[in-house]
């Protein structure tokens, strides 16, 4: 005779372990401690069925080729089995002591690891199980015995039965654990995925029903569908007809206590959920998803109070019919990178992303663990498509992801980084959770200018102590290149916070402009214009100095007015001293400080003044031809300023409150400063990789390795660098650097591609670029942007596609482009105005607008397409609106 032992019944800390009550309510007990609002409950564990299943046992034998009859048998043997009388005791003792003798409670069963393993179970990863186990809704008192032993008993179905021989398991080495729950008086119901089941995409997709929850899970109610990502709530509503309630409300008899209902009429057409609650509900889902790891299906109801409560959460069961796309953008990076780049460039900039946002992390408090997860993204920042630098954007989304902070400002991010539509990424953590990790994240803020000046303090030492680059072998200048970034590694991230802490404080200023004043959106723009010097200004003060000096001497100022003239032949006069010792002390001194500044200054395959020293005269040339001033910059910088705090006094009489405003404009002013200081730095750091990169191709190039010195910009950085501390794998750079070059003209040949593209995740990259479409739905041309500097200008429009043009053609036209980058500057002092289709409040261009006090729209959709070149044209730099006045062809 089996022996009756008592009845284990386990809550609290208890119910956590798996192996006993299974994977179902260990986790309903973890999102308890976690915070979130989970009916109390308690379980019976396996070793009860152990024990049950010993009382009905019907002499079982492993070798019976009929399973499923021996399944059907014990099934019917647990169902008619009563428990005994103490279990049954004990059993009803808890449930009055816990619920009340009044209460209705939920019976669910949960089919428990036969051999206790973690990782298996149901609502495990590897065996969701799903649906194959009963529960049963709306139980009293006097019903909880049978349905603990029905829940038993499903062990054992034929459902449950054929899925386990499916997956090739004994279907009689099933064992089951039982929870007893608090019902939720349920007025509405969900099932919540934090992926989208159809395509895996990242987004929250919500069914929801009037009634009980059984409605949505057994389809028994009709059921709306709400799709929340970071573009907003969408919804398809159906008419409500169907609710399951229970049947005593429904005045319906039915075995398991539930029937289904009319929905009253007053409540068909409207969406079951409303934004703000299906918002709620997917930033539940998304704190559980976070909580446990994988994607989840998270099963909830909605009280009469409009109250969430989580009743289950599991892995999601199943697999996206097609993985998602992946999404590629280079919106915001073609400031940097624009056209097609050689090899060198690309493999630069992998490695500049790669130990920058590496630092970030770091430095942002990323835990070690979770950031170790994260960490073979960094190789993935950037891609290299069709001979264009882009953002691989699940990257980016994935290791920005790790800081619960960046939800606050990832609206702001995307933007900037010209992210729409499908490719914006869902929320990774609640807004709660955002707003506790701001005070940590910003404790760091205070150590923030004393970081920036010892970087900026490490940075000018180090080019103090390249100055003898020239001098060094190629085993030093490998060295030398190794070292000098194994220190970006440890150093860069500051320049990211910096941009970090200003998306917080810029947020927090549009709010209160919003909030506190009805000024025009340009007030914000106007704000920003001033503060101290920085390295990207005086680099452009110095050098409309310097013109200025040149204009001084009339022989000087023809020569580089000649436009037919030898620059190179004028330099090397210059530094002869021809014009005097002085300003050719003066050039020189400022070709030392300043000469990595150029035209795509990161584009390794780039010259820069730096090894072309005549390439400055030509901005000279252009300074003097606009007649420009250090003073006169200066003094429309200052009253710029000056306007913008007039209007800012009328627009906000509160001196308090203008004082509020007007100090994080100050504070928004000084991040731009570090800003720009650091991008120059950014410069400076390029410029010495190209100069020891071009020296090594020199020295390949004399030792037989490569067949021009040049062909170095079609090899990677680690290729070069391989070629001699061994770490390179092959030898014959001469065909590699062939091969590349033939793939460079070739992508330059073709037309570009569009600046956000989605490619198949699941193809190769070079076959899913054949059929990349854009990653939007084509949209109506608009002709509003972002205005960034405020101002009206008329003149005819200037497009430029790329800076190949000289800066004479620019003069007193609007200049139209898709980005610019800081080696634009000479042709936007020439122009009336910028217009770029790319940018925020913070890109390059607009900082350069208001730095040259010119009407400036960023963000502008399609302009290079929409405005035709030499069409007369007037901008509202305020309001962000282009007018075609007249076009070219009339």
């Amino acid at each position: 005779m089996s022996v009756v032992h008592d009845l284990p019944l386990l809550s609290g800390a208890a119910a956590r372990d798996a192996a006993q009550v299974g994977h179902k309510f260990a986790r309903q007990q973890r999102m308890i401690e976690a915070g979130l609002r989970v009916p109390d409950f308690f379980c019976l564990p396996a070793s009860a069925f152990d024990h049950a299943l010993s009382l009905a046992r019907i002499g079982l034998d492993a070798n019976e080729a009929d399973a499923e009859a021996q399944c059907a048998a014990l099934a019917a043997a647990l169902r008619a089995q009563p428990l005994p009388d103490h279990w049954q005791e004990r059993l009803l003792a808890e449930f009055d002591a816990r619920f009340g003798a009044d209460a209705l409670v939920a019976v669910r069963a949960c089919v428990v690891a036969a051999d206790g393993r973690e990782d298996q179970g149901e609502d495990s990863a590897q065996d969701p199980f799903a649906g194959m186990s009963d529960s049963f809704l709306e139980v009293g008192r006097a019903r909880l015995c049978e349905r603990v032993a029905a829940c038993w008993a499903s062990a054992y179905t034929e459902r449950a039965v054929r899925y386990r021989v499916w997956r090739g398991l004994d279907p009689r080495g099933a064992r089951v654990a039982v929870g007893v729950q608090a019902m939720v008086r349920a007025r509405r119901a969900f099932v919540a995925f934090t992926r989208d089941p159809r395509d895996g995409a990242r987004r929250v997709v919500i069914a929801a029903a009037h009634g009980l929850g059984e409605g949505v899970v057994q389809e028994k109610a009709d059921i709306d569908h709400f799709f929340v990502d970071a573009g907003g709530v969408g919804a398809e509503l159906v008419e409500k007809r169907r609710m399951l309630v229970r049947a005593d409300a429904a005045g319906a008899a039915g075995d398991d206590g539930l029937a289904v209902a009319e929905v009253p009429a007053a409540l068909r057409a409207a969406p079951v959920l409303d934004d703000a609650l299906a918002r709620e509900i997917a930033d539940l889902a998304l704190r559980v998803e976070t909580f446990f790891g994988p994607p989840q299906d998270v099963e909830g109801a909605i009280d009469a109070d409009g109250r969430v409560h989580l009743v289950q959460a599991r892995p999601l069961a199943a697999a996206p019919r097609a993985q998602p796309p992946l999404y590629w953008c280079n919106h915001n990076i073609t400031e940097s990178y624009p056209g097609i780049s050689g090899a060198l460039t690309f493999s630069q900039a992998q490695e500049f992303y790669r130990r920058a946002f590496g630092d970030l992390y770091r430095r942002m408090g990323v835990p070690a663990e979770r950031f170790d997860r994260h960490r073979h993204h960094l190789e993935q920042l950037v891609g290299y498509l069709n001979g264009r630098v882009y953002y691989r954007l699940d990257a980016w989304h994935a290791l920005h992801g790790q800081m619960p902070v960046f939800e606050l400002v990832r609206p702001l991010w995307e933007d900037a980084m010209g992210v729409a539509g499908p490719a914006r990424d869902a929320p990774r953590w609640t807004r709660a959770q955002a707003w506790r990790a701001l005070p940590a994240a910003l404790w760091g803020r205070r150590k923030h200018a004393r970081q920036v000046r010892e970087f900026l303090a490490w940075w000018d030492e180090s080019m103090a102590q390249a100055e003898d680059l020239p001098s060094r072998s190629p085993l030093e200048l490998v060295a030398f290149y190794r070292q000098l970034w194994a220190q970006v590694s440890l150093r860069w991230g500051v320049t990211l916070t910096n941009s970090l802490y200003a998306l917080f404080e810029l947020g927090t200023l549009k709010f209160l402009l919003a909030r506190w004043t009805q000024a025009d959106p340009s007030l914000l723009a106007g704000l920003l214009i001033g503060g101290r010097s920085n390295r990207s200004l005086q680099s452009v003060r110095e050098a409309v100095a310097l013109a200025e000096r040149c204009a001084a001497q009339p022989q000087l100022k023809a020569a580089l007015l000649d436009r037919g003239g030898d620059l190179a032949q004028l330099w090397r006069d210059l530094c002869a001293q021809r014009y005097g010792a002085e300003l050719a002390r003066q050039a020189q001194a400022y070709l030392h400080r300043y000469g990595d500044r150029a035209l795509h200054d990161l584009k390794l395959e780039e010259a820069t003044p730096r090894q072309r020293p005549w390439m400055l005269l030509d901005t000279l040339r252009s300074y003097i031809e606009q007649g420009l001033s250090a003073e006169r910059l200066a003094q429309d910088e200052r009253r710029a300023a000056a306007r913008a705090r007039e209007e800012l006094r009328a627009a906000c009489p509160s001196p308090f409150k203008r004082a509020i405003l007007a100090r994080l404009a100050a504070r928004m002013r000084e991040y731009f400063a570090i800003r720009e200081d650091t991008r120059f730095c950014r410069t400076q750091l390029y410029g010495l990789s190209r100069d020891a990169l071009w020296r090594l191709g020199d020295a390949l190039q004399r030792a037989g390795r490569l067949d021009r010195a040049e062909d170095v910009r079609d090899l990677r950085v680690d290729e070069v660098l391989g070629a001699y501390d061994g770490a390179l794998a092959g030898a014959d750079l001469r065909a590699l650097a062939a091969l590349r070059r033939r793939e460079r003209e070739a992508c330059a040949a073709a037309a570009p591609a569009e600046a956000l593209l989605a490619t198949a995740a699941d193809r190769p990259l070079a076959q899913a670029l054949e059929d990349a479409r854009p990653a939007l739905p084509a949209q109506t041309p608009s002709l509003r942007g972002l205005g960034s500097s405020a101002g009206i200008a008329r003149a005819p429009a200037k497009l430029v596609l790329e800076p190949t043009v000289g800066a004479d053609a620019c003069r007193g036209a609007i200049l139209i482009a898709r980005e610019t980058d800081p080696g634009w500057l000479l042709l936007m002092m020439a122009a009336k105005g910028l217009v770029v289709e790319r940018g925020t409040l913070l890109s390059h261009t607009a900082i350069t607008g208001r730095l040259l006090g010119i009407p400036t729209i960023v963000a502008m959709p399609d302009a290079t397409r929409l405005i035709p070149d030499g069409a007369l044209i007037e901008i509202d730099g305020a309001a962000g609106t282009v007018h075609l006045i007249e076009d070219a062809s009339a």
